[in-house]
């Protein structure tokens, strides 16, 4: 009986470390295939639609428009950069002061949550895992975060967030949000524009880029006035991400 129990505990840790190393080989193929190929959708995108059809909403599409960074407006990666991350050129993956500013901000502030994700980090959450706050997700996103920024270049993982960014229900990457919002391609983009949909982006469900609430739209100012502090174009072009 006892040697039944040990087979069968073997067996199923065998099939455990194959999962494992399974999936593990697949995202670190993932970071060398999508280092150079388009990205056809990502785990947060798949995550959405399996959720929509389990709650019985076919309707659903989870949409998005691969484009190059030569397709798309300067003012959008810009615009993106200003919001969510202006150590972007600097870094390698992890901002550690605005992790330490956010980790005393939640030990003062329990009730609210404020995250300190690099674009590096936002860019492999989103293709590779998935959403939510875990500490198991959070570690895998650091090493995962650590292989990318040693293959991708920084313009690579720019231009990877921004197809896979999600800008609001079913919508997914700047091109796809561009013609839903716009009615235009993403290479046409104004400043305005772009600040609005990096606007959105903390929480893209419950802010909305076709109906801007209050905060929105100051938000979307306080981008644009980053966007010029930060130099605007020649921004782009010292770094070499445009």
């Amino acid at each position: 009986m006892k040697k039944g129990r040990f087979a069968l505990w073997t067996s199923i840790r065998r099939w455990i470390i194959r999962a494992v190393l399974a999936v593990v080989g697949l995202w670190l193929a993932g970071i060398v295939l999508f280092s150079f190929l388009p990205v056809p959708f990502s785990a947060v995108m798949a995550e959405r639609q399996l959720s929509a059809w389990l709650t019985g909403d076919f309707g659903y599409v989870a949409h998005s428009d691969w484009v190059s960074m030569d397709e798309i407006s300067p003012w959008m990666p810009l615009a993106a950069i200003a919001a969510e991350d202006q150590k972007f050129p600097e870094h390698w993956g992890f901002d550690m002061a605005s992790i330490e500013k956010a980790l005393s901000y939640n030990e003062r502030n329990v009730n609210r949550v404020r995250g300190a994700s690099t674009l590096s980090q936002q860019t492999v959450k989103n293709l590779f895992l998935w959403d939510g706050r875990s500490w198991a997700r959070k570690g895998l996103e650091a090493g995962l975060t650590l292989g990318v920024e040693a293959v991708w270049t920084k313009r690579r993982i720019l231009t990877v967030y921004l197809n896979v960014a999600e800008f609001g229900e079913g919508t997914f990457g700047v091109e796809a949000a561009a013609q839903r919002y716009f009615h235009k391609p993403a290479s046409r983009l104004t400043a305005s524009e772009a600040a609005l949909l990096a606007a959105v982006l903390p929480n893209p469900i419950r802010f909305k880029a076709n109906a801007p609430s209050g905060y929105v739209s100051q938000r979307q100012q306080w981008i644009l006035r980053q966007m010029r502090q930060l130099g605007g174009e020649s921004y782009l072009a010292q770094h070499k991400l445009k």
